[in-house]
């Protein structure tokens, strides 16, 4: 086989391809680079490393700029991935890829495919949630889960830690201060949450008996159809956190909740999660997550 003419006609059918047919570009793209990178891979497997270098040189030459030896190199990558399972969605562009092609564990590079494909994420908001660590900060189980393509629950995409952007120039902070940072910058702190969140009200009054009491955020989530009760602490999580927090549960349910709504979860965002405390609540509805400034 003439490895450099076939690569040459992927390529130069790809580009015809996109002049004719803009609306399906970016599958026709993949599949092209991926053959490319197939080709790459087994020309390679004959004539060494070096095929790359000339090829690209020939490639620049006759169809111009594009061809270099890095493009080559991550086609040929970008096949390895696909083949070890990572997913070649048509929702996705090269730019795309571009990003998630470095990561060898393929069950972040398809964590990554699939918040893309739900939530239409541009190249710029992927390259954020990756500068922040999203797939690292979810905890074992819930990369379990993806990986076996189990269905999530609301507590499975919360992260740890989550991240709260800082404007004050010191690490202690009140709680007040806590809030302003979220309030400030809320679109990030509900995607650190996860997905379905949406905000109600901060210092939302309720009446306990005689007693007016204020819940730090309420929020609720439309993915899974209930509402979430958000107490912020600038302490390490103690036991009266829990039982206050399960007080203001208890009174949403009665009050605010409708029949057709799931019951209210809980999320206590702390300094510190005390595994302890944690340990002694029983009640899965409640999470507590650590918070960290950045």
């Amino acid at each position: 086989m003439n490895y450099y003419d076939e690569i040459k006609k992927e390529l130069v059918n790809n580009e015809v391809y996109k002049k004719v047919k803009d609306y399906s570009k970016n599958k026709n793209d993949l599949k092209t680079y991926y053959n490319v990178g197939k080709l790459l891979n087994e020309a390679g497997s004959h004539y060494g490393e070096g095929i790359i270098n000339k090829y690209s040189k020939k490639l620049t030459d006759e169809l111009g700029k594009g061809y270099g030896i890095s493009n080559l190199k991550r086609m040929r990558l970008f096949y390895y991935r696909i083949e070890k399972g990572a997913t070649m969605s048509h929702y996705l562009n090269w730019s795309h890829y571009y990003e998630l092609i470095k990561f060898d564990d393929i069950r972040e590079f398809n964590y990554y495919v699939k918040i893309i494909e739900d939530q239409t994420l541009s190249v710029r908001e992927l390259r954020e949630r990756i500068q922040n660590k999203e797939y690292e900060r979810l905890d074992d189980k819930t990369k379990l889960k993806l990986a076996n393509k189990e269905i999530l629950k609301i507590e499975d995409l919360v992260k740890s830690p989550i991240l709260v952007k800082n404007k004050f120039n010191s690490e202690k902070i009140s709680e007040k201060m806590l809030q302003e940072l979220i309030l400030e910058d809320l679109p990030s702190f509900l995607k650190e949450l996860g997905e379905g969140f949406c905000f109600i009200e901060n210092e939302y009054k309720i009446k306990i008996g005689d007693v007016y009491n204020y819940i730090d955020l309420l929020l609720f989530n439309y993915f899974h159809n209930r509402f979430a009760v958000v107490e912020l602490k600038t302490t390490e999580l103690k036991k009266e956190h829990i039982g206050q927090i399960e007080t203001y549960m208890h009174y949403i349910d009665e009050n605010v909740k409708k029949w057709y709504h799931d019951k209210t979860i809980g999320i206590i965002i702390c300094r510190k999660n005390n595994k302890y405390i944690m340990a002694y609540c029983s009640d899965e509805k409640i999470l507590s997550r650590k918070y960290e400034l950045v």
